[in-house]
This record gives structure tokens, C-alpha cells and sequence, in this order.
């Protein structure tokens, strides 16, 4: 499965920080949000990552994260001229698919659970279908809403619906079966001139072939484009990495523990990483196998 990270768009709710830089680019207390879903799809087993972003901020996101050698992943890029919607990335990443199936990303969700990496292997190991990952809000209207059936299987699937059906939400995270390309470049724009990511989930809906992850009560999700839930994310890490001593979205330690990357290679990272408390906490990472 290879993986995709959406992080173009004009992100106008964070404005006017994102007038001059991609808000994948600002920072989730220590590091990068593009760090949090980059290494999401490292915990899912994904290794060959597209990253689209908009002509202006390329370039930025190249000199951050290179190639991703680094981390024993592949790394490329390619631009979303304007917005067109969230399906439109099955458009631009149309080649870097091929025959494979996919994981699409979008750069602004975070994602917390100590069973997390369980979860995003069985979706990553789909042979057919889609699966999306789902959790409970308070203000469902302002996302895509699913409705569970009896047996807990998704019912229906709306967006942004006045009266939702449900309290549960389809998040920016979406695993998808070859099948996707082709669904993608058949749909029409919708009223508000974009590729709805939504009409891609109901058509496999419609053919029973849409699978629904539900994330309870010991998972967190942020949806980081307000100023409000940026902090809200923020502070969340920085609690999490102070209060327990562990590092939430680091590439070094996951791409290690994934089997990405040997323990030569982590000494290596470790010995030459800038932060002196970072170092230290790879070298543990080492020392505890």
C-alpha cells in the first residue's frame, strides 16, 4: 500500500499565519504538524508516501523532510494548483498509485491511542474495499457523518449534514483498494466545485465493500485548522510527552520500531540529532530493545 498526505489548500481558518506558509508547516508543540500524519502512515506499515502541497510551499516541505531516507521511507511531492477537493489527490497521485492500493492522509488530523498502530495495519492490509476511521464529536454538522446499522456496519454517510444522524465522524484518514483511481476520475464537482471525498465513501457503501473503524473512548483526534484546536493539539503532546516520558509522533523512533531502519542506523540518527534531549531519548530507545 502506498500512502498519500494531502497538505495543500489555502487553510483560511488560520489565517493570516498561512498567508505566508502551510500550516502543515507550523508547529504541534515540538515538531511539524506534517510530522503527526507522516507518521501515521508509518505506524500503518507504509513506506512510499506522496506529499501534495500547493507551488509555493514545495519547496519548504522538500527542505524539511528531503527525501526520507532518513527515516527508511520514500519521499516525493507534487502540487495542487488550487484546491479542488479532497478526492482530487487520487487525481495528481494518479501515477505514484499504479496498481496499488492507498492510504490518504490529510495533513492537518493527529491521531492518539496506544492500540493506534493495530488499528491502521488491519486497514492497510485491506485487499478490496475502503475503510475509514471514525470518531464521536459534539458538533458532528461540520464534518462527514456516518450512520451505524444494528450490527454496527455504516449505514449511511453524509456531509455536513444540518441534521446528522449520528454523533460519529468520518476523520481525515482513509484506506482505499485500487479501485479508487478510477471511482475518483468518474466523479463530478459538487455544488461547491470540488471532488467530495464523501461521494468516493458512498459509492463503495453502495457496492458493501465500506468498512468503519469506530475510535473510542481511549483514542484522541484533533483536527488541527483552527487556532483553536492547533492549541488544543499542542497542548495535548506536550501534556502526553512531559506527564509519560515518551515522544508522540517521532520518525526516528517509529521508523525503528517498524523495521525501517536498523539499530546502526538509529545510533547514527541519534548521535547526530541537534537536540541533546532528543539524542537521549533515541539512545533509550535503543537501550530498551
Amino acid at each position: 500500500m502506498k500512502g498519500i498526505i494531502l497538505a495543500g489548500g489555502n487553510a483560511t481558518r488560520l489565517y493570516p499565519i498561512t498567508h505566508a506558509i502551510s500550516k502543515q508547516l507550523l508547529p504541534v508543540f515540538d515538531k511539524p504538524m506534517i510530522y503527526y500524519p507522516l507518521s501515521t502512515l508509518m505506524r500503518a506499515g507504509i513506506r512510499d508516501i506522496l506529499i501534495i502541497t500547493t507551488p509555493r510551499d514545495k519547496h519548504l516541505f522538500e527542505a524539511l523532510l528531503d527525501d526520507g531516507n532518513r527515516w527508511g521511507i520514500s519521499l516525493s511531492y507534487q502540487v495542487q494548483s488550487s484546491p479542488g477537493g479532497i478526492a482530487q489527490a487520487f487525481h495528481i497521485g494518479r501515477d505514484f498509485i499504479g496498481d496499488d492500493s492507498c492510504a490518504l492522509a490529510l495533513g492537518d488530523n493527529l491521531f492518539f491511542g496506544e492500540s493506534l498502530g493495530i488499528i491502521l495495519k488491519k486497514a492497510a492490509g485491506l485487499d478490496t474495499g475502503a475503510t475509514i476511521l471514525c470518531h464521536e464529536v459534539p458538533d458532528p454538522s461540520r464534518f462527514g457523518v456516518v450512520e451505524f446499522d444494528p450490527k454496527g456496519n455504516p449505514k449511511s454517510v453524509m456531509e455536513k449534514p444540518e441534521n446528522p444522524l449520528s454523533n460519529w465522524i468520518v476523520t481525515g484518514l482513509y484506506f482505499y483498494d485500487n479501485s479508487v483511481v478510477e471511482l475518483a476520475s468518474e466523479l463530478n464537482p459538487s455544488a461547491r466545485g470540488e471532488l467530495e471525498i464523501t461521494d468516493i465513501n458512498n459509492i463503495y457503501l453502495e457496492r458493501g465493500e465500506l468498512k468503519a473503524e469506530r475510535l473510542g473512548e481511549n483514542f484522541s483526534w484533533f483536527d488541527a485548522g483552527t487556532f483553536d484546536s492547533l492549541l488544543q493539539a499542542s497542548n495535548f503532546v506536550q501534556t502526553a510527552e512531559k506527564g509519560q516520558d515518551v515522544r508522540i509522533a517521532c520518525l526516528e523512533e517509529i521508523a525503528y520500531r517498524e523495521g525501517f531502519i536498523d539499530r546502526i542506523h538509529l545510533k547514527s540518527l541519534a548521535a547526530n540529532h541537534p537536540d541533546p534531549d532528543m539524542a537521549g531519548f533515541l539512545l533509550k530507545v535503543l537501550n530498551d530493545g
